[in-house]
């Protein structure tokens, strides 16, 4: 019986084929992947905000996983996979644009206004961006971060996905999570926390 790719999977795929610079995998997320992400979020999580929602793969595992959808807010700068996520997800507030402008969409949009999230998961090609886009998308997620937030990456590749400098700039501990290799291609979770300020 022939297998039938998953919801999205072409909708990725084609993206990937215009832009792959912009367009950090191949294939979507596997369910795998998914929920080594959602593992490594605080006991008591209630607020997420994904970075890049792809095809919707981690929205779904999150949803599956107890978030309540106005709890959820989704950021995607591709057009046609900001389309297919609002018709897959369409009680999840799911926005538009630049990670950099996180803190102003969301406030935009209402999302700030019950507070801060206190987890953000991000599929977001970090590991191959400059160090200045790395630090400004950073800063403007841990603006939007409860204390103790964490931010919550996965990586393709065998270094951790955030420069050291840039970790260092922005007071940033760093944890590896689970290696996934039921993944095309395989991955590695990384754990993000900011290093309280001194009194």
């Amino acid at each position: 019986m022939k297998a039938h790719p998953k919801p999205g999977a072409w909708t990725f795929f084609r993206q990937w084929l215009k832009n792959p610079l912009r367009v950090a995998a191949v294939a979507p997320s596997s369910a795998e992947l998914a929920a080594a992400m959602i593992a490594e979020l605080p006991d008591d999580a209630a607020r997420v905000i994904e970075l890049g929602g792809g095809t919707g793969a981690i929205t779904r595992a999150l949803l599956a996983a107890g978030i309540r959808d106005p709890d959820l807010l989704v950021l995607e700068l591709n057009e046609e996979l900001h389309a297919h996520l609002q018709l897959r997800f369409p009680q999840v507030p799911v926005l538009l644009g630049d990670a950099r402008m996180l803190p102003a969409l969301a406030r935009e949009q209402g999302y700030l206004a019950a507070g801060p999230a206190d987890a953000i998961v991000s599929g977001l090609g970090l590991l191959t961006m400059p160090h200045p886009l790395q630090r400004d998308i950073l800063a403007a997620a841990f603006q939007c971060l409860r204390p103790g937030g964490v931010f919550v990456q996965f990586t393709y590749g065998p270094a951790a996905p955030v420069a050291d400098a840039v970790a260092r700039q922005l007071s940033l501990r760093v944890r590896r999570g689970e290696f996934v290799l039921r993944n095309v291609p395989p991955a590695t979770v990384y754990v993000y926390t900011r290093e309280p300020a001194a009194p």
